[in-house]
This record gives structure tokens, C-alpha cells and sequence, in this order.
């Protein structure tokens, strides 16, 4: 199933919201994003990368960072990427306790972030991603 944007919280209509941007192009990004909607009891917005409301969200960001990894930005400004996004969300999110004394273990995170790299490097050959189109020029470069 593929997320469609009328079935995410949009941040224009809960600016009070961590926000999550991710990269609306990848077939296995939109499948975590869905799995994460199902979780988020309400308390998270989703923007994809290529609206162009994420330059002004995230105007320190590049693109080739936001490509790299999921990000949360918080409404202070705070931003979680990568493991450390999964971290945060481990503690802002009740269904997502469970996690939270594995990402929480000292001197771990450094494990999380390589896991998370390595993963989201290879995340469109795992959906089976068409790049005809170079979306994942940055991703065969590794």
C-alpha cells in the first residue's frame, strides 16, 4: 500500500506537532511512514522531502541530508535524524516504548546510527525502487 498525502497529517494543519520528513519517493520510506502513522496516537505531522515547505521547516538541512535519512523536527526546532529520529520517537510515542531501553542502552547509538545508515542505503533496492529516474543517484554512489 502506498501512502497517498490526504491520508497524513499535513504540519499546516497541526503546527503544534513534531513533524516527520521523509522521502516521499521511496516505496519503502512511505511503508515506515505508514507503519509509524499507525502508531503516532496523534502527536506527529509528515511532510515529504520534495514539498517545498521542507526548505523553510528545515532551511539548514541540505538535500542530500534530508535524502539520507528520515528526520523529525520538532516545533522548537530541535531536529532527530536517522537512529536518533527512532530514539526521540521512542519517547514520544506510548507504542513505541518498547524500544526505548534498546536505544536508550549506553554507549549504543553509534550500533543504531551504522544499523540505520546501512539500511537506509539500500532501502530502495529493498522496495524495489525503479532509479530510472535518479531518484536514488546519491544511494548508488556507496
Amino acid at each position: 500500500m502506498i501512502a497517498q498525502p490526504t491520508q497524513l497529517p499535513d504540519p499546516d494543519t497541526k503546527p503544534a506537532c513534531d513533524v516527520v520528513v521523509w522521502d516521499g519517493k521511496c516505496n519503502f520510506c512511505r511503508e515506515q511512514v505508514l507503519r509509524l502513522r499507525r502508531m503516532d496516537a496523534e502527536r506527529l505531522a509528515y511532510l515529504s522531502l520534495h514539498d517545498p515547505r521542507t526548505e523553510q521547516l528545515c532551511p539548514n538541512l541540505s538535500q542530500a541530508e534530508l535524502l539520507e535519512q528520515l528526520w523529525v523536527i520538532t516545533p522548537t526546532g530541535e531536529q532527530y535524524g536517522g537512529a536518533d529520529a527512532g530514539r526521540y520517537l521512542s519517547r514520544r510515542l506510548p507504542k513505541l516504548w518498547w524500544l526505548m531501553p534498546l536505544l536508550h542502552l549506553p554507549f549504543s547509538m553509534p550500533l543504531w546510527r551504522w544499523l540505520y545508515r546501512k539500511i537506509a542505503e539500500r532501502r530502495y533496492r529493498i522496495s524495489g525502487k525503479s532509479c530510472d529516474n535518479g531518484s536514488c543517484e546519491l544511494h548508488q554512489r556507496k
